[in-house]
């Protein structure tokens, strides 16, 4: 979910499921509705529009769930903490199980965090 971000992490999320990265092959899908989901990533810092959806989103995906942090902006708004329209960081509205940082993180970097979040 792209809770205010530049897309920078969005890009880079699109990128493991090419074939040079194929997030695919450990399990690791994209799901287009948040009840057939067993984690929600979340990109960019949470602006002031998008705290409801995402506290919504959040109770929609079934528990168990994870929340991931994806990028500096989710971890502590990197460079637009203190803007007007920011709410704040991801775990500033619902609870965080893991943060990927970089800005943006490389393709790698989030199979790797993925991966062992599944212990695959």
């Amino acid at each position: 979910m792209d809770a205010g971000s530049c897309n920078g992490c969005e890009i880079e999320i699109a990128s493991i499921f090419s074939p040079t990265y194929d997030a695919e092959r450990f399990g690791i899908r994209l799901e287009a509705s948040p009840r057939h989901c067993d984690g929600l990533l979340v990109t960019g810092p949470v602006t002031r529009n998008m705290a409801a959806p995402l506290r919504k989103t959040f109770d929609a995906v079934p528990q168990p769930r994870v929340v991931v942090a994806v990028g500096d902006c989710a971890r502590d708004c990197g460079v637009f903490r203190g803007a007007y329209g920011v709410e704040g960081a991801v775990s500033d509205v619902v609870p965080v199980d893991l943060e990927i940082p970089g800005c943006p993180p490389d393709p790698a970097a989030i199979v790797r965090a993925l991966r062992g979040l599944a212990g695959t």
